[in-house]
């Protein structure tokens, strides 16, 4: 079972990157997948909700052995098989009479996120292929979701349920994502801390020939024996680079006694 990690998760689904032949896409939704059993098993639970905001959920569990299995709920299927073929795609089939009645393909995709493929038969026997694709969420829900099709039932309770979970989703996702930011920004000061630092321990380095100003702007130039020298002359003024191997920086002399590229 340790191919199923991967899928192991709560997933959200992003209703506008879905695609669907047959049947209207949720306007809101969730997919669980667990392992169950002592890990002898995985269990898909699904949640979702309509545009009319009816709520539904199925849930249950199979082996990923590529074996069939009785199916737990006969007015849907008789029979399961799923497989697990390598660490980022697996298959779950419902059969009748020994026929795929329908075929779930998940997929870890690239970016991370999980697209599920399901194929079946309209009413009509006329073949169709709904696709979704969920993002991992950071928390983990109760349930879950995915279409696949087996076991729907509309609740009222799964309305208010979903409803109070969606809202609480948000709100944390929202400031999960404040907080994401903040580490950005502290990331991003600290970078440029670093590189002043950096910029600093190479000026102080260099030969000086006068006191630098607080407030005013620098030249840092690299000599041909490779030692470096602060000059108050800028390239421009030098003209065809000067005396110098290379041009480093303009450096400004902040009041903390570092220096700050410009």
């Amino acid at each position: 079972m340790v191919q199923a990690y991967n899928f192991l998760a709560s997933w959200q689904l992003f209703p506008e990157k879905c695609s669907y032949e047959f049947g209207e896409t949720p306007k809101s939704g969730n997919c669980k997948i667990e392992s169950v059993k002592n890990g002898a098993a995985l269990s898909i639970s699904t949640n979702w909700v309509t545009h009319l905001n009816e709520a539904f959920y199925t849930s249950y569990n199979f082996v990923p052995d590529a074996a069939v299995h009785p199916f737990e709920n006969a007015e849907v299927a008789q029979q399961i098989r799923s497989e697990i073929p390598n660490s980022s795609t697996m298959v779950v089939e419902l059969l009748t009479n020994g026929q795929v009645k329908l075929t779930a393909t998940h997929e870890i995709m690239p970016n991370g996120f999980l697209k599920i493929t399901t194929q079946g038969f309209t009413p009509e026997y006329k073949r169709y292929s709904n696709v979704e694709v969920y993002h991992k969420q950071m928390s983990v829900l109760p349930y879950a979701s995915s279409i696949s099709g087996v076991a729907i039932r509309p609740t009222k309770e799964g309305v208010i349920r979903h409803q109070a979970l969606t809202a609480m989703e948000e709100q944390t996702n929202m400031q999960l994502d404040q907080i994401k930011q903040q580490i950005e920004l502290l990331a991003r000061q600290a970078q440029e801390i670093v590189k002043r630092k950096e910029l600093s321990l190479m000026i102080y380095e260099a030969k000086l020939n006068f006191r630098p100003v607080i407030g005013h702007v620098y030249h840092l130039y690299q000599k041909h024996d490779d030692t470096y020298l602060l000059s108050m002359i800028s390239p421009q003024e030098w003209g065809n680079g000067g005396p110098f191997k290379q041009f480093i920086a303009s450096a400004k002399l902040l009041a903390d006694h570092t220096w700050m590229e410009i």
